[in-house]
């Protein structure tokens, strides 16, 4: 639905620390649902943890966090700018995210006042729940 091309011109986020490859569904200020591909070239791999690779939980949590940030850009055409973490709330880690797994980043609105945004997030690996969180996040357009 949205691709890499399109997600690099709503998120000032670039490599390494694009965490969204694609959007496969989109109700705009409602709920989103990207892809993360995770490849064993993830340049964290290295450090965390060089025997025995997994993903960093808070990256998990940013990956989300970026998808919901395409779907605050995406819901008001035109706009851009970045997302700024405020809180995170109720973070649960389930199962660790290995090189080869497929990330699925669901968003939904919890609710929405201006320029913040509260978010339900979670990332599943095969249908199984691997992350989960309540984000906070403040939206600040590139004319402020």
């Amino acid at each position: 639905m949205i691709d890499i091309n399109e997600i690099m011109k709503l998120l000032p986020h670039k490599y390494p620390f694009l965490l969204v490859d694609r959007i496969v569904e989109l109700e705009p200020a409602k709920r989103i649902v990207g892809i993360k591909n995770v490849t064993y070239n993830e340049p964290f791999f290295p450090g965390h943890f060089p025997t025995r690779p997994i993903m960093p939980g808070v990256l998990i949590l940013e990956a989300i966090a970026q998808t919901g940030g395409v779907l605050a850009f995406t819901s008001f055409p035109g706009m851009e700018g970045s997302v700024f973490f405020t809180g995170i709330d109720d973070a649960r880690f389930r199962k660790p995210v290995i090189p080869g797994d497929q990330l699925k980043l669901v968003a939904e609105v919890v609710k929405h006042r201006r320029e913040i945004w509260v978010f339900d997030g979670k990332a599943l690996v095969d249908d199984d729940i691997v992350a989960e969180a309540r984000i906070m996040a403040m939206l600040k357009t590139n004319k402020e």
